[in-house]
C-alpha cells in the first residue's frame, strides 16, 4: 500500500508537469506556429518512411486491442473452471489486474523495462515515468508511435499479472492480491523483461524469446506456483491421502475463455513482429500466425488423447488447457521454427500440461484453473524448444551453446519470479494479510469480500465432498 501512495505521488506530480508542457504545445499549435525544427522533420519524412510508421503504428494498436482482450478470455476462464460463489472476487481481480498494471507500468514499469541504450547488457536501469509523444518528429528509429508501444507492451505486462488470479482464486484476499498484483507489474515483470527486450544481460548471450514464453508465460505462471504453494489447498480439497475434485461451475464459461484467449493471441504472437510494413514483414507475420494456429491445435488433441488415456473418457478441460499450452511453448519460437517443428512444440507442451496437473495433485499444490502446468511448465518448454528447434542461432554459438543460453536464461528468470513472489506471499502470510478465514472461504469470496452475489444464492451452494470438514489452513 506503501509503494502504491508514492507513486500516486510521482504520477501526480508528473503529471503536473506534463500538463503545463501539454498546454504551452497546444497554444503554440492554436496560434499557427509551427517550430522550424518540427517544419523540417515532416519535410524530410519520405512517403515510404511515413507508410512504413503507418502502417505499423495501426497495426500494432490492433495487436494491443487483441491483447488486452486476452483479459476477457483469462476471466471466463478462471470463472468457469472455479465455484460460482467465488465469481465476482475473479472478475474483479482481473479487472484491477489491466486499471493496476497500466498505471503502475506507466508510472514505473515501462521506464525499468526499456531504460535505453545506456544499460544495454546490464541487469538494471530505469528510464523515467510516462510516454514520451512523437506527435511533431515522428520515431523513425523504430518505425511505429510511442503511444502504440507503450499499449502494446502494458497489455503483455497485464497478462503476466492475470496468470496467477487463477491458481489463488477461492481463498486469497483481495488486498492481498491487489498487493501482488501492483508488485509483479511494477517491479518482476519489467527487470526480467528488461534483461531480454530491454537490451539487457539476457539479451546479450544470445536469449531469445520471441513473443514471451518465458519473459511473460513462465513468468507468471512461476509467481502462480509461489502463491499456490504459500496460501495451500482449498478446504476439502484433498482429505487425508485423498485428492477430492473441485469441477469449475460453467464449462461453457471456460470453453468461451479459452477461444477468446487463442483469438487474442493472434495479437500477441504475429504483433510480436513489430514492423509489419513490405512482403517480407507481412509474411513473416502470417506466417507466424500460421505456427501459432499448428501448435494450438495439436496442444488441443495431444492433451485429449493424453487425458482419454490417463482416465479413460476425453475430458474437454484437458483439451482446452492443452490448446493453451500449446499457444505458451510456440510464443517463444513461433518466427523461427518450421512447421514440423511447430506441431513437435504444440504437442509436447499438450502432453507436458496433463502431466503437470496430475503432478502438482500428487504433491497436493491446488491450482484450480492449472496455471502453473499450462504457463509456467510450458512455457520453460517453449524455452528451451527455442534452443532445441529454433532456427536463427546467434552469431557466434553452436546448437549445443545456444540450448545452454536458452536453458540458463530460463531458469534464471524463472527463479526471479518465484523467488520474488514466494517472499512476497510469505510475509503477507506472517502478518495474517494473505488467506480468507475458513468462515469467509466456505461463504464464498463473492459474499465475505465485496458483499454480493453474482447468481442467485441458491446457485452457489457447494456440492463438493469434504467442504465442509475442519481445517486448519488459514493465514
Amino acid at each position: 500500500m506503501i509503494l502504491l501512495v508514492g507513486l500516486c505521488g510521482v504520477s501526480w506530480s508528473l503529471a503536473s508537469v506534463a500538463l503545463a508542457d501539454d498546454t504551452v504545445a497546444a497554444a503554440a499549435a492554436g496560434a499557427g506556429d509551427v517550430a522550424p525544427e518540427a517544419a523540417a522533420a515532416t519535410t524530410e519524412i519520405s512517403f515510404e518512411d511515413e507508410t512504413t510508421y503507418t502502417i505499423n503504428t495501426l497495426i500494432m494498436f490492433v495487436c494491443a486491442v487483441l491483447v488486452l482482450f486476452m483479459q476477457a478470455g483469462f476471466a471466463m476462464l478462471e470463472v468457469g473452471l472455479n465455484a460460482a460463489k467465488n465469481t465476482v472476487n475473479i472478475l474483479f481481480k482481473n479487472v484491477m489486474d489491466l486499471a493496476i498494471g497500466v498505471l503502475l507500468f506507466l508510472v514505473v514499469g515501462y521506464g525499468l523495462m526499456y531504460p535505453g541504450s545506456d544499460y544495454e547488457g546490464k541487469w538494471f536501469g530505469f528510464a523515467g515515468s510516462f510516454v514520451t509523444r512523437d506527435a511533431e518528429t515522428p520515431n523513425l528509429e523504430t518505425g511505429w508511435s510511442n503511444s502504440a508501444d507503450f499499449l502494446f507492451q502494458v497489455a503483455f505486462a497485464a497478462t503476466a499479472a492475470t496468470i496467477v488470479s487463477g491458481a489463488v482464486a477461492g481463498r486469497m484476499k483481495f488486498g492481498a492480491y491487489l498487493i501482488y498484483s501492483g508488485f509483479l507489474t511494477a517491479l518482476v515483470y519489467p527487470v526480467s523483461g528488461m534483461w531480454k527486450w530491454g537490451g539487457g544481460a539476457l539479451a546479450a548471450w544470445g536469449f531469445q524469446d520471441f513473443a514471451g514464453s518465458v519473459v511473460v508465460h513462465a513468468v507468471g505462471g512461476s509467481a502462480a506456483l509461489a502463491g499456490a504453494i504459500v496460501l495451500g489447498p482449498r478446504i476439502g480439497r484433498f482429505l487425508g491421502s485423498k485428492s477430492i475434485p473441485m469441477p469449475g461451475h460453467n464449462i461453457a464459461f471456460a470453453a468461451l475463455g479459452v477461444f477468446i484467449l487463442w483469438v487474442g493471441w493472434y495479437g500477441f504472437n504475429p504483433g510480436s513482429q513489430l514492423t509489419y510494413f513490405g512482403t517480407a514483414n507481412a509474411e513473416a507475420t502470417t506466417y507466424i500466425a500460421l505456427t501459432t494456429t499448428l501448435a494450438a491445435s495439436i496442444g488441443a488433441v495431444m492433451a485429449m488423447l493424453a487425458a482419454w488415456l490417463l482416465f479413460k473418457k476425453p475430458d474437454v478441460t484437458m483439451a482446452l488447457n492443452g490448446a493453451l499450452a500449446g499457444l505458451v511453448g510456440i510464443t517463444a519460437n513461433c518466427d523461427q521454427v518450421t512447421q514440423v517443428g511447430a506441431l513437435l512444440i504444440g504437442g509436447v507442451a499438450g502432453v507436458l500440461v496433463v502431466l503437470g496437473v496430475i503432478a502438482l495433485d500428487k504433491l497436493r499444490i491446488d491450482d484450480p484453473v492449472g496455471a502453473f502446468p499450462v504457463h509456467g511448465l510450458c512455457g520453460i518448454w517453449g524455452g528451451l524448444a527455442t534452443g532445441l528447434l529454433g532456427t536463427n542461432i546467434p552469431e557466434g554459438l553452436t546448437r549445443a551453446s545456444y540450448i545452454g543460453v536458452q536453458a540458463l536464461s530460463t531458469a534464471i528468470i524463472c527463479a526471479w519470479a518465484f523467488g520474488t513472489m514466494f517472499a512476497l506471499f510469505s510475509v503477507l502470510r506472517l502478518v495474517g494479510f494473505l488467506r480468507v478465514s475458513p468462515e469467509e472461504e466456505r461463504a464464498g469470496l463473492d459474499i465475505s469480500e465485496h458483499g454480493m452475489h453474482a447468481y442467485p444464492p441458491s446457485m452457489v451452494q457447494d456440492l463438493y465432498q469434504g467442504v465442509n470438514a475442519p481445517t486448519s489452513t488459514s493465514a
